[in-house]
């Protein structure tokens, strides 16, 4: 029989290459131009370039004056590769073979089935695979400091997540498939993409389309009104959607990273849409993205002028004397300052629950992010705020994109630049692009007093306006919200500032991760929860004893806020029938502000 030939992709229509290569001498000319004014252009870096240059001498000083771990070490890594060579030896004589290294689940660079069944990229994969976990226990067990550990444990991961066959055109299957059914389009088309990026002058990859959404219209659209401002925080109260509502409001705080519309992205997924629906008046603080005007708020202010004074808005403008306090992340940090603010201050009554959601109050053990809170980062990180007034919303999002490299960095570098596909529209990327500011005496204060001095577990550790806050002093009751794959508030030091509080807590732990395990409506069914009502000291014995159960949090949750709210409804609230009038429409003018 005469083999079936292998039919030749057809050549890319000439009108298209054309047009291709026009925008891509265009945005390579955008890049040239960017790339010569930044020369230019005297930088103040946020951290110390030559830390990690440092760890890495001190690592290998370390490692030659015991070279007995060197050589224990290269022994078992000689019988590794000894392995896999044999298992690629097998499957060239058609036996079957296990595996000897394989992507840990959840990655998925490796998911495309020529990783698997091709033999060239099966070994491209196992060995670089192999390599990654060679090196990673070597660090894990050499014999270093545990400071300079955890600089070239980050570093070592760093390279390896850049070195991934997945992260290159000549040895990536689905990259030399595009090539060829694209007659080279797709690479011509993911140059175009890299030089426009590097024409945006901020070093990062495009991730999203730039037009899918539009504040107010198909994200943060809820509708409500602005009902309160000042210089650092806009108040908005959203219409109701039931005749009856809760007697007691609801204030919600966010971070100050990004902006708050993450938790009012797209209706089906809005969580703040969700509250209304349930019955709440609903209001929430969006955080004015600072200038330099701003340089000068610290903690007193984000406590004082921020959560309280939105507190004391919510009072005018519904007549209640307390409100449910839910927050997330730094917001619920701030809250629980807030909390012990109130508590000092014979003020506690002011909020009747409080939940906290993906929020440290110790942060004793920081995992990988104590690997930016060296001396020297911190007093790089200072000069970089001295010189500006704030820290700008682009190097937060390389700071949070870096630690994950694989999700935020490298996948969009494989689908935009070598595949040349374009960014895909998406709610949750959008808002994580719509980056925020910080001002410079916040960071400071907070970076010095609590997130590297850890002093806000102790009692008096911190002060607000000068009172002491005392955590224990707290008596409102606390439902503590964690998310089991967070990368940003790690569970189980989640778990462990539970321990801090004074009244009674409860802990429920979601699943996925930081961001789209909050953002977890019901109608999904996703992810998953795990309750238990006893409150053991370890936070695996907690989870040891949990139940686990399907879907999303939200509706357990609403639950304990019943138990905890034990009141009656009233009339529902239109916005400005209060004390305060409406505004400005939801979402008000802050969350606009681009810089």
């Amino acid at each position: 029989m005469t083999a079936t030939p292998t039919p030749v992709p057809a050549a890319p229509d000439p009108m298209v290459v054309a047009e291709t290569l026009t925008t891509l001498m265009q945005n390579a000319a955008a890049a040239v131009r960017t790339t010569m004014v930044q020369a230019a252009t005297p930088q103040t870096l946020p951290y110390d370039p030559t830390t990690l240059a440092r760890a890495m001498i001190d690592f290998n000083t370390s490692v030659m004056m015991r070279p007995a771990a060197l050589f224990e070490a290269q022994a078992k890594n000689w019988n590794d590769w000894t392995a896999l060579w044999r298992t690629m030896g097998e499957r060239a004589m058609g036996q079957e073979a296990a595996p000897v290294a394989a992507p840990a689940k959840g990655d998925r660079r490796f998911s495309d089935p020529a990783w698997t069944d091709e033999p060239v990229y099966d070994y491209l994969k196992q060995a670089y695979l192999l390599a990654a976990r060679q090196l990673q226990d070597f660090v894990a067990t050499a014999p270093v400091d545990e400071d300079t550990r955890a600089q070239v444990d980050f570093a070592s991961r760093q390279m390896m997540n850049a070195l991934a066959p997945t992260n290159f055109a000549q040895t990536n299957p689905q990259v030399a498939r595009r090539m060829v059914e694209s007659g080279g389009l797709s690479l011509m088309t993911g140059v175009s993409n890299l030089l426009e990026d590097i024409g945006k002058g901020q070093g990062l990859v495009s991730r999203r389309a730039p037009n899918d959404f539009e504040l107010g219209v198909n994200v943060a659209a809820t509708p409500g009104a602005v009902v309160f401002k000042n210089d650092l925080m806009e108040l908005i109260q959203y219409a109701p959607t039931t005749d009856k509502v809760y007697r007691r409001p609801l204030l919600f705080v966010p971070p100050l990273v990004n902006k708050y519309y993450l938790f009012d992205l797209t209706p089906k997924a809005s969580y703040l849409k969700w509250l209304v629906d349930q019955g709440h008046t609903v209001f929430v603080i969006s955080w004015a993205n600072p200038d330099e005007s701003h340089a000068d708020n610290g903690l007193d202010a984000y406590v004082k002028d921020g959560v309280i004074a939105a507190m004391d808005a919510v009072v005018k403008a519904t007549g209640e004397p307390d409100v449910d306090l839910v927050s997330y992340c730094l917001g619920g940090t701030l809250s629980a300052m807030t909390l012990a603010y109130l508590a000092a201050t014979d003020r506690a009554d002011r909020v009747a629950s409080a939940t906290l959601i993906a929020t440290l109050v110790d942060f004793g053990d920081m995992g990988e992010w104590s690997v930016f809170t060296g001396d020297n980062d911190m007093k790089a990180f200072d000069r970089y705020l001295d010189e500006k007034g704030y820290v700008e919303a682009h190097d937060l999002t390389k700071l949070f994109s870096t630690v994950r490299a694989n999700d935020l960095i490298w996948s969009s570098v494989v689908n935009h630049y070598l595949l040349g596909d374009e960014a895909r529209a998406s709610d949750l990327l959008w808002w994580f692009d719509d980056g925020s500011r910080i001002p410079a005496r916040m960071l400071k204060e907070y970076g010095a007093q609590v997130l590297r001095g850890n002093r806000l577990r102790e009692k008096g550790g911190v002060s607000i306006d000068g009172v002491s806050l005392d955590l224990g002093a707290i008596r409102t009751p606390v439902m503590i919200v964690a998310l089991k794959d967070d990368h940003v508030a790690a569970w189980k030091n989640t778990y462990a500032g539970r321990n801090f509080f004074g009244g009674p807590t409860r802990f429920l732990l979601g699943g996925s991760g930081h961001n789209a395990g909050m953002i977890n409506p019901p109608a999904a069914n996703k992810h998953g929860y795990w309750i238990n009502d006893a409150a053991p000291g370890d936070a695996d014995a907690w989870l040891a004893g949990s139940e686990q159960k399907p879907g999303s949090w939200w509706p357990e949750w609403q639950v304990w806020l019943d138990d905890a709210a034990a009141d009656e409804k009233v009339k529902a609230r239109k916005v400005g029938s209060g004390k305060l009038k409406a505004g400005e429409a939801a979402p008000g003018s802050y969350v606009r502000v681009r810089h």
